[in-house]
């Protein structure tokens, strides 16, 4: 019989701000790994913790729209994302990454914003030479909710773009922004 130990458990949601959930919608024009295609997959990693979404394959264009939830304890860490070409019988190819902060989004959460009207634009991030955004991406009230769209160019690699979607989610009990 294990215990837990309460005060290890206390300590983790304190320190915890909430989740951070990532909506990866899709891949455009990403590079050719196979002969004439690639079965692509997103890990995305934000300090210890690592998540990836499902293979497409032979699809240089993939839709994944799939939710990876991080836990954030430091709106200081960027996150990472590499997208992958996935091979049976080798080591998977890197088809590109890109960083991003998570940092403007939750100073926007900060905020505590409450009855806007939906589409109104919280704040705009600029691609610049620090960050991968291949356009300027808007932190977007909808629907009662903050969200931040991402299309993130691919670096180390000839071609590519993701596109992404920010939300948070409050954890009842966490120590909260």
């Amino acid at each position: 019989m294990t215990t837990t130990d309460p005060e290890k458990t206390s300590s983790l949601m304190d320190n915890l701000l909430g989740l951070l959930r990532i909506r990866i919608k899709r891949g455009v024009n990403l590079a050719v790994r196979d002969i004439n295609s690639s079965d692509p997959y997103v890990v995305i990693k934000m300090g210890k913790q690592k998540l990836k979404t499902r293979v497409i394959n032979k699809d240089i264009n993939p839709e994944w729209n799939e939710d990876l939830t991080l836990s954030v304890t430091d709106p200081s860490l960027t996150v990472l994302l590499t997208v992958y070409d996935h091979d049976m019988f080798s080591k998977d190819d890197k088809m590109g990454d890109a960083e991003f902060e998570i940092k403007p989004f939750i100073e926007a959460l900060k905020m505590h914003l409450d009855g806007l009207p939906s589409g109104t634009i919280v704040t705009t991030v600029q691609p610049c030479r620090r960050n991968c955004l291949a356009e300027e991406s808007k932190v977007t009230w909808v629907d009662g909710k903050l969200v931040q769209d991402l299309v993130l160019r691919l670096r180390h690699v000839e071609c590519g773009e993701v596109e992404a979607q920010l939300q948070w989610i409050d954890l009842p009990g966490s120590k909260g922004l």
